[in-house]
């Protein structure tokens, strides 16, 4: 069995704790710094454990000519690829005071999704309680190394990928000696739901038990994240919005603040449903056992000594339950 992953001094990951639920707002705050704090309260009323932003310097993950394609789609911010990422970017300064925001003021954790080394380092400088690894960096295998390389909790998601380089991030991870979560993700938004495949997450854990599994959702609506966690899932993103229909190809699969807290809702009813695996008589039944319940009765008057045959009793409703 997988030992709790610690992610804070009063927050950690396992089977015996809540389900840690993440408000993915990524960039969905469109660029404005003050959407980003209104997104970060949102989430933190909605019920979330923690908001999550997206961590990048362009020129570490992107090569000059990705940067300089034209980009001038539905969901662009600038004439180029690098000057639409750049409109989305925040500076260090910009992530500290958000940082700032959602600790201390709204009192939920806080961290991002790094996808260079340097978003790494800058990361780990603010002491962030976990470093998320996107989809797109599954597969990067010194990116994983090196983030393990910091000691610091790691959440992975694992879109795009074949369970064969699943593997290979989990050899690779443990091997840095990483403290880590996997999340089943499919990066499609949105997912339609017959090609989310819940079951993986029964493979991971059967094939990883020594850590814990998670699932990061880009599916419509809440009903297929709510069974992710009957499942098993210890970590739960979902992204959030303010207004679906804002430029974005991430604002369709979102939540709003309302959806999310509904999902948080069912959720935690969920959690209490699960309850235990022992099959056993509960006491809020007393009533209706009081009312249904059967004892067994002759069914005709029997003389003292009398050997009690398979016709003499029958079960039924007595007045004697109580």
């Amino acid at each position: 069995m997988a030992d709790d992953l610690n992610i804070g001094p009063e927050r950690k990951i396992g089977m015996s704790h809540p389900c840690f639920i993440v408000a993915e707002i990524g960039q969905n705050h469109q660029g404005d710094i003050n959407i980003a704090k209104q997104l970060i309260s949102a989430a933190k009323a909605s019920g979330a454990d923690c908001v999550k932003f997206q961590k990048s310097c362009l020129v570490e993950k992107f090569n000059s000519a990705a940067l300089k394609r034209p980009y001038l789609g539905p969901n662009s911010w600038g004439d180029t690829y690098e000057e639409h990422k750049q409109f989305l970017e925040f500076s260090l300064d910009q992530f500290r005071e958000l940082q700032e925001f959602a600790t201390r003021q709204e009192g939920v954790m806080f961290s991002a999704s790094a996808m260079d080394m340097v978003s790494i380092d800058e990361l780990d400088s603010m002491n962030v309680p976990f470093i998320k690894i996107g989809s797109g960096d599954a597969n990067n295998l010194p990116l994983l190394k090196y983030a393990a390389s910091k000691k610091r909790p790691l959440i992975i998601s694992t879109g795009m990928q074949d369970m064969s380089t699943v593997r290979a991030v989990y050899r690779t991870v443990k091997a840095a000696g990483g403290q880590f979560c996997l999340c089943h993700c499919v990066s499609a938004y949105p997912t339609p739901p017959q090609q989310v495949n819940l079951r993986v997450l029964d493979t991971y854990r059967w094939e990883f038990p020594d850590i814990h599994v998670g699932y990061s959702g880009h599916e419509l609506g809440t009903a297929i994240s709510v069974a992710a966690v009957a499942l098993g899932a210890r970590v739960l993103e979902r992204h959030i919005t303010l207004d679906k229909s804002w430029k974005g190809s991430d604002h369709i699969c979102s939540l709003t603040p309302e959806e999310f807290k509904e999902l948080v809702n069912q959720v935690r009813t969920v959690e209490l449903a699960m309850g235990s695996p022992v099959k056993s008589f509960q006491p809020n039944e007393r009533p209706c056992y009081n009312k249904l319940g059967k004892s067994v009765v002759a069914t005709r008057p029997l003389p003292q000594g009398h050997v009690i045959r398979e016709g003499d009793i029958i079960a039924k409703v007595s007045k004697d339950l109580d």
